[in-house]
């Protein structure tokens, strides 16, 4: 019973931290700073929610499964009912662990589309930030690292 409550404690631990993991404009990674941007100028031409599907990295499937496993098989007493039990309870936790992966790494978003100088348009999908884009506002496109984010151009 120990190890079904460690296991349980270890999943919820990987999926809270899953979940940290964010693409926010407002956030930037470690590895990104200090480090030269492309920017070109741009102006909104519309804004539109989105929705960012989670992630299925696969170890919420395993840990899932693994307790589930292990729950599954110490509820009987009854060597091969134990057995059928943690195969089947295994499945059903690794179905769970693997839904819950996915739901805590949903994200909303927005999906914006401007008008560069020389007229090209774009599209860049990023994670609400604090800052709320209307069309018609002037924002800056910073690439870096192959990672691209809209924010306002300074006036």
């Amino acid at each position: 019973m120990k190890k079904i409550i460690h296991l349980s404690l270890v999943l919820a631990a990987v999926l809270v931290l899953g979940a940290c993991a964010s693409s926010s404009p407002d956030v930037v990674k470690r590895e990104d700073a200090q480090r030269m941007a492309q920017v070109e100028d741009a102006v909104v031409l519309s804004v539109r929610p989105v929705t960012i599907d989670g992630s299925q990295s696969g170890v919420g499937a395993a840990v899932g499964g693994v307790v589930g496993a292990i729950g599954g098989y110490s509820a009987s007493s009854v060597q091969r009912e134990s057995q059928v039990l943690g195969v089947l309870a295994g499945v059903a936790g690794a179905a769970a662990g693997n839904a819950i992966e996915r739901m805590s790494t949903k994200e909303e978003a927005e999906e914006i589309l401007v008008q560069l100088k020389g007229g090209e348009r774009r599209a860049i999908v990023q994670a609400k930030g604090t800052q709320k884009l209307e069309p018609g506002d002037p924002v800056i496109i910073v690439t870096s690292g192959g990672k691209v984010r809209v924010t306002r151009a300074p006036s």
